[in-house]
């Protein structure tokens, strides 16, 4: 359903669940998918989002279950954490393996374990086997029921095991094909499967060149790979090259929007985490994780209002010069937030080596914010120039102007590749340690240039 058509019901589920027309609310939700469910219950009070996932819990658990895989992983435990531990645990059943690896460790920890431990062997072993991995990793993504046929098998066998296995699992787009050991050895579509010579064996059927991760791949190269090949799923092989998992592209988009506003919140500087964590975090905890890097910027504007300080007699000697503090400021600040943005974006889907490298993509910036600088600077020097009838302020202005969005684009590129190699999440520097440490060199090259040239003047 089209996100408009979702957004028109929020109201009518609104009016339904204030009168207590619990029926009503169940038979349009009773008609509507998962997804546009989930999207419903976003602008609504948590009263309203229990009541809804209640009535949709009395359909069945089933149903329940693809409600929680759709939502945030916040509100899901919170939902979860009213109702009585065999209920949990027989939704958590209900759902894929990888979808309740991602929602236990959200859980409180005894509170998960109780869970784990009322479910039964078969279906609680996939889920203790993928926790088993790190955070983040392919290992702890992947859905360990994957359908592969060994190499030996005719097409015909295998197009039959096919049809009597597909079933139970999540989604079949590529047939992988495995050793006597298991080893991961190709793998074949079911178009080349369905078009081959039933008597062939699959090894001559499929591709022997197979792209893979292993479980301790990162997830963000997991969707790296994934977007650079076109690919419906990707297998996961451990360190010996047993098929072990699948990880599906609807695994991997969730990857994708997690990774993208996660790299959102930190440019915004308002900390990690998810939209839902951040939009509901209490009063304490949005002060504590927004202090830091107001503190930055904090810091940076006594040290600008320091370095002015320091240039007092010549600001009193040359008023105007105040006046275009923000100009000169403004402009490098743009410049290197621009620069610092595609470097970011440019490290998070691999493009940068793909474009040259980290030091030709800085080396073009750096060029592009200098030829930009000087359009702007000989701009603003020649307006005021004429203005002011004052060819000082002038050069003054857009030589400030112009250094400023060179040194601002040099920060800008250079930070972000800076932080990745110490570990550090690049995003963090299109923040406030890049908007902070331009105002100050912009402000040193402005104040320095002004004194430079009148001084030479006399």
């Amino acid at each position: 359903m089209a996100r408009q058509q979702v957004t028109r019901l929020v109201d009518p589920l609104r009016k339904l669940l204030r009168r207590g027309a619990t029926g009503h609310a169940a038979n349009m939700l009773h008609k509507l998918h998962a997804a546009d469910v989930a999207r419903l219950m976003l602008p609504l009070s948590d009263e309203h989002r229990a009541t809804v996932f209640g009535l949709t819990l009395r359909d069945a658990p089933e149903r329940a279950a693809d409600l929680i895989s759709e939502l945030d992983r916040e509100l899901a435990v919170r939902l979860l954490s009213d109702l009585p531990d065999e209920q949990v645990a027989s939704i958590i059943a209900e759902l894929d393996s990888d979808d309740a690896a991602e929602l236990l460790p959200a859980m409180p920890e005894e509170q998960a374990e109780r869970i784990l431990a009322l479910m039964h062997d078969s279906e609680s072993a996939p889920i203790e086997g993928l926790l088993a991995y790190e955070e983040e990793t392919a290992g702890r993504i992947m859905s360990p029921e994957v359908f592969a046929l060994d190499e030996k098998l005719p097409v015909a066998d295998a197009i039959a095991e096919l049809r009597t296995s597909s079933e139970d699992l999540e989604m079949v787009f590529y047939l992988y094909v495995v050793d006597d050991r298991r080893h991961l050895v190709g793998v074949c579509s079911l178009r080349e499967l369905l078009l081959a010579d039933p008597h062939t064996a699959l090894r001559e059927v499929m591709n022997a060149h197979v792209i893979s991760v292993t479980t301790h791949t990162d997830q963000e190269d997991v969707a790296r790979l994934v977007a650079r090949y076109d690919l419906l799923a990707l297998p996961v092989v451990d360190d010996e090259n047993k098929l072990v998992g699948i990880i599906t592209v609807d695994d991997v988009i969730d990857i994708i929007r997690e990774e993208e506003t996660e790299d959102m919140l930190l440019m915004a500087g308002v900390g990690e985490g998810d939209e839902e964590g951040v939009l509901r975090a209490s009063l304490g905890r949005s002060i504590w994780l927004r202090m830091p890097w107001l503190l930055v910027a904090w810091l940076g504007g006594m040290l600008a209002s320091q370095i002015i300080g320091n240039f007092t007699p010549l600001l009193q000697e040359v008023v105007w010069l105040a006046a275009f503090i923000p100009i000169v400021a403004g402009m490098g600040g743009n410049a290197g937030t621009q620069s610092a943005t595609i470097i970011v974006r440019g490290l998070a889907t691999g493009k940068i080596a793909a474009a040259g490298g980290g030091f030709r993509v800085a080396l073009r910036e750096v060029r592009v914010a200098f030829v930009m600088g000087v359009l702007f600077g000989l701009l603003a020097g020649g307006t005021l120039t004429w203005f002011l009838a004052d060819w000082h302020i002038g050069v003054i202005v857009g030589a400030a102007i112009a250094t400023s969005m060179t040194l601002a684009a040099a920060v800008g590129t250079t930070m972000p590749m800076v932080l990745r190699r110490f570990g550090v999440d690049p995003a963090v520097a299109t923040g406030p340690f890049v908007t902070t440490s331009i105002d100050v060199i912009g402000v040193l090259a402005y104040f320095a240039i002004a004194s430079a040239l009148l001084v030479f003047v006399g």
